[in-house]
């Protein structure tokens, strides 16, 4: 019976401490998980990381798109840089159009009474289909094996094809997928829900990157087009797993529903905000300085500093790490009252640093300093992202939450394609008129420039924000 007495009185103290252990887990966690508080009694965790699931197979495509691609179009397939950023500038094109798709997925009527479900849906077949038929037309684009024997107008018009449908995809699911964790969310939840989803989508990129960089570390022809037909059927996986019973439906969606505004009275609406184009102008200046070089930092460091196609991908990770921890560092800071504009330019110091960094790491022959570059240009991108998606948010109309989402979306998306494509002719015809390293550190150069601007642009509105409004992540 001691002995009894004895295990029973270890066992109850292994269970106290194990008890203890968790609750000191579930204190720890808020205060170093980022958005870990986001969940709510009727939104929990789990049913909010798997709706999540569609921002990884965003990031996923991001990657394939401004890293993994690219550079192996132009230092494998040896297409030009100019033609390979003005491919990956393709997708942007349905940018402008993330407003509408906000606007059109509020206001959705249809017999099953959803309505951000058939416009996921719909992106992620778009999605799918691209990249099923993306890496053929490369190779069609590129003259490599027996596709050599197609005329050159097949692959340029297939390729362009192949990045539009994905490019739609993309800003179709995020657009509608970022309404629906809004929709989902309380009212006092909902920023650091979406807070949660730009940080699953990083994680999504920095995982896609790891994954594609070990698939295509020896790279050939026909690994190309399993790992690109894989991304395909994992991102329709994904996607048809974040909707799996997430959104209700209402009789009040059937059609013939009257809607209560028309598009141009919404954006009419919307534009009346304070500093209305000066916030836009800010959000298309930084997010231009932070992706000029989006499409030219792979083969950058695959040209100039001879790094192989495994090592310049996992680049792409430092990338997504430093966005990361500049979208956590964000968080924190605004969580606490911080103001919103104020964070977003301490986003713009940070990548000029970087910038120069990354100049200066072939001329030191520092691949480490290269890396350190990345991460600060992801370092500081983050944290402009978060501080001008914060303010978007907060001043937006009440009901109006979706169109302000889809106007940074826009924006953000139209600058980032106007940059990547401008960034390639710009280091082209450099190029050509000096050598490589001048071309690209003529884009960087110019980057550092379109920061200075942001930072001007940004200071009337530090100068006008409320001190007395509370700012949330």
């Amino acid at each position: 019976m001691n002995g009894q007495a004895q295990v029973r009185l270890a066992f109850l103290r292994m269970s106290k401490s194990n008890s203890t252990w968790s609750k000191s887990l579930s204190n720890l966690a808020p205060r170093f998980l980022p958005f870990s508080d986001a969940a709510s009694e009727d939104l929990p965790l789990s049913r909010l990381l798997r709706l999540s699931l569609f921002q990884i197979s965003v990031g996923m495509a991001m990657v394939m798109l401004v890293g993994t691609l690219n550079r192996v179009m132009i230092v494998e397939l040896k297409v030009p840089a100019s033609l390979v950023s003005l491919m990956v500038a393709v997708p942007l094109l349905a940018a402008p159009f993330r407003t509408l798709i906000g606007f059109k997925s509020d206001n959705h009527r249809s017999e099953l009474g959803w309505r951000r479900v058939p416009y996921i849906w719909m992106g992620s077949l778009l999605l799918f289909g691209g990249f099923s038929i993306m890496p053929f037309a490369l190779l069609v684009l590129a003259g490599a094996g027996q596709s050599s024997q197609a005329p050159a107008w097949v692959g340029l018009l297939g390729a362009g094809g192949a990045f539009l449908l994905v490019g739609m995809g993309m800003h179709t699911v995020q657009t509608a997928g970022l309404a629906l964790a809004t929709d989902l969310a309380p009212v006092e939840s909902q920023p650091k829900v979406v807070g949660l989803m730009y940080f699953m989508q990083l994680m999504g990129m920095m995982g896609s990157a790891l994954m594609l960089g070990h698939l295509l570390e020896d790279y050939s022809h026909g690994r190309l087009i399993r790992v690109v037909q894989a991304v395909a059927v994992m991102t329709l996986a994904l996607n048809v797993m974040a909707l799996w019973k997430q959104e209700a439906r209402s009789r009040l969606r059937k059609p013939g529903t009257p809607v209560e505004q028309t598009f141009a009275q919404a954006w009419q609406s919307f534009c009346q905000g304070p500093h209305t184009l000066r916030r836009l102008l800010s959000v298309g200046l930084g997010t231009m300085a932070f992706t000029m070089e989006d499409v030219l930092l792979e083969p950058y460091g695959g040209e100039i500093l001879h790094l192989s196609v495994s090592t310049t991908t996992m680049l792409t990770a430092t990338l997504a790490l430093g966005g990361l921890m500049g979208f956590t560092w964000a968080s924190r800071v605004l969580s606490k009252g911080g103001d919103a504009y104020r964070m977003a330019s301490w986003g713009a110091w940070v990548g000029v640093p970087a910038f120069v960094a990354v100049i200066l790491a072939p001329l030191w022959t520092s691949p480490l300093l290269f890396a350190v570059g990345i991460f600060g240009v992801g370092l500081g991108g983050g944290v402009f992202a978060h501080g001008t998606l914060t303010a978007t948010m907060q001043l937006a109309p009440v009901d109006q939450t979706g169109l302000a989402m889809g106007a940074w979306g826009a924006v953000q998306a139209t600058a980032a394609g106007v940059g990547m494509a401008v960034g390639g002719v710009i280091r082209d015809g450099v190029a050509l008129a000096s050598d490589s390293f001048v071309g690209y550190s003529s884009v960087y150069a110019i980057e550092i420039l379109l920061l200075a601007l942001t930072l001007w642009a940004m200071q009337p509105l530090i100068r006008h924000a409320d001190p007395s409004r509370p700012l949330s992540a």
